[in-house]
């Protein structure tokens, strides 16, 4: 698809005329320096590598340190982060009163409503534990989406919860956790030969936030191989299914963060959490009909999560609908002295508030007038997608405070977002693993391609690289986020690239039952707005509030059957 250049922005019809922006403070996205956040990822660029969270030792079990291979990972918690408050998540917008059809079941329960439950004491922490328990024993072997299942340090950890003080909507609440973020005593595999024995003495920054916010650890999830496609085992035997299709291992359940996506949409875990290098919270949200939030690089913390890509890897939520990203972002987010890459940034804002819908005069409306960037060939054809994303556009164009704007692709933006500038982030997967790139390529499994193609790009490629990335990066800014605020994609790819944020969320089905997603990308630090415009949809759709069917019973109860990849579809398929 050749990009249009210099176009003219023309405003998409509307019929009504758009509101005085709502009370309150204005998003994140109006107040940030756009020059600073490009000088801040020249930066980034430049210090990659540098600091990578690779254990140093996996084979050992130990925690990681610096040693005779040059890794230097970490080798304890940040300190004074266990017990960190978040500000603004224990606010009343946190809440929400249960749908009476979510009543019967405590898995049906958004984190709003379970958290409005365990506040009124209609429900406790243990029992809505047990009850996602009880789906795992009854579904997790056709789904898969585990590794480890913590059933009897959940229990604990809930009866603890019960008996304390509430701290909050996170309260009591049973996540799932990709098995690339360390969890201090439980194993932390990435889905990989080399980190199969590999137990962490202490949590990831962003699980120690949850943590202390007071959510429970229901398990590790299933992931890509070292988070590279969708989940499998190392040797690339399909694990997790669609929970959408839990009987056709072939529809592909989004990667990496598969087994977090499968987990949350089939009701085994309140929500999860994910990391995106190319497409890995968001790709499985839309495919599993999830709202997943991938936010600003440096956002959330980085330190103690196995990595991919020292640019590119973000940690973020995949939750049901845009109340609940919010309430667990809020406590993950934040600086953190162990990943400089959260150091200096603006203040993280009332992401719950802004996920709040706002009625006027009993009449839907954006929190914050709102130019929704159209891109070319974004819903153009006749598939099932191009109609969904048509609907969705008409429905956006019927809340008041909504312009939908034609934008144009930057210049050489087919270039600049193609395949040969993508690659650079290749090295930035190799370097870090050096040591056991030299001693033992098997311990990669189907992905080892990738690692292979890092190590041999040679310096002038990855420079270029990173200078094209900047170029990118300045176009956006310049030549689509001075005509419209937020933007649909149609690729997650090149916001992953440049560190934009990102939110997926469901916009419909197709005639087979299968979810149909979007996302839509945002100003730097813009998850604020992201989110209302989000909600907003949400208001006036029920996509999100659909869930799937349970698998028929004795059908798919082991991998076996279900198919592999190969290393040449990983490398193709890799994120």
């Amino acid at each position: 698809m050749s990009p249009r250049r210099h176009q003219h922005p023309h405003p998409l019809p509307l019929d009504h005329p758009l509101p005085i922006d709502a009370d309150g403070p204005q998003p994140l996205d109006r107040t940030v320096d756009r020059r600073a956040f490009l000088a801040r990822a020249a930066a980034v660029s430049a210090a990659a590598g540098i600091a990578a969270t690779l254990p140093a030792s996996a084979a050992s079990g130990s925690a990681a340190s610096t040693g005779s291979g040059g890794l230097a990972g970490p080798a304890a918690a940040p300190a004074g982060l266990a017990g960190k408050d978040r500000p603004g998540l224990d606010v009343a917008s946190a809440y929400a009163k249960p749908r009476p059809a979510a009543m019967a079941d405590p898995t049906e329960l958004t984190l709003a409503e379970a958290a409005w439950m365990i506040r009124n004491r209609q429900i406790s922490p243990l029992e809505l534990v047990d009850a996602y328990l009880a789906r795992i024993g009854a579904f997790e072997a056709t789904y898969q989406a585990f590794n480890t299942v913590l059933a009897d340090a959940a229990r604990e950890a809930a009866g603890a919860a019960g008996r304390r003080q509430r701290r909050g909507p996170l309260h009591g609440m049973p996540l799932a956790i990709k098995d690339n973020y360390y969890t201090q005593g439980v194993p932390t595999t990435a889905n990989s030969f080399l980190f199969k024995d590999f137990v962490p003495a202490f949590d990831a920054t962003a699980v120690a936030s949850l943590k202390a916010a007071g959510a429970i650890v229901l398990g590790k999830t299933q992931m890509g191989p070292l988070a590279t496609t969708r989940a499998t085992t190392p040797a690339g035997v399909i694990t997790t299914v669609n929970a959408w299709t839990p009987t056709n291992p072939g529809v592909n359940p989004g990667g990496s963060s598969t087994g977090t996506a499968t987990a949350v949409a089939a009701r085994l875990a309140a929500a999860g959490t994910g990391t995106q290098t190319g497409g890995s919270i968001t790709a499985p949200s839309n495919a599993q009909n999830l709202t997943g939030l991938k936010p600003t690089m440096g956002r959330v913390s980085l330190y103690g999560i196995i990595p991919l890509s020292y640019t590119r890897d973000h940690p973020g939520p995949l939750a049901r609908d845009a109340k609940d990203a919010a309430i667990m972002l809020t406590a993950m987010a934040g600086e953190d002295p162990a990943d400089p890459r959260t150091e200096g940034l603006p203040k993280v804002p009332d992401l719950i508030g802004a996920a709040t819908p706002v009625h006027t005069g009993g009449r839907l409306r954006l929190r914050w007038s709102t130019r929704i960037g159209v891109l070319p060939g974004y819903s153009d054809g006749t598939s099932e997608t191009a109609a969904a994303r048509r609907a969705f556009l008409s429905a956006m164009a019927a809340i008041r405070g909504v312009t939908l704007i034609e934008v144009p692709f930057p210049d050489e933006w087919d270039l600049l977002t193609g395949n040969e500038f993508n690659n650079v982030r290749l090295p930035e997967r190799s370097e870090p693993f050096m040591p056991y790139l030299r001693s033992d390529l098997r311990g990669f499994g189907v992905s080892v391609i990738g690692w292979l193609q890092g190590a041999l790009m040679g310096a002038n490629e990855y420079v270029t690289g990173q200078r094209a990335k900047l170029l990118l990066l300045e176009r956006v800014l310049d030549q689509v986020f001075d005509r419209c605020d937020v933007v649909v994609q149609t690729s997650p790819t090149p916001f992953d690239a440049i560190g934009l944020p990102e939110i997926g969320f469901p916009i419909g089905f197709t005639s087979a039952g299968e979810p149909v997603g979007t996302i839509l990308g945002g100003l730097p630090y813009g998850e604020d707005r992201l989110l209302s415009v989000v909600a907003a949809y949400q208001a006036v759709s029920d996509w999100h509030w659909r869930r799937p069917a349970d698998p028929p019973a004795a059908q798919l109860r082991t991998p076996a059957g279900r198919g592999r990849i190969s290393a040449e579809e990983a490398a193709e398929q890799s994120q």
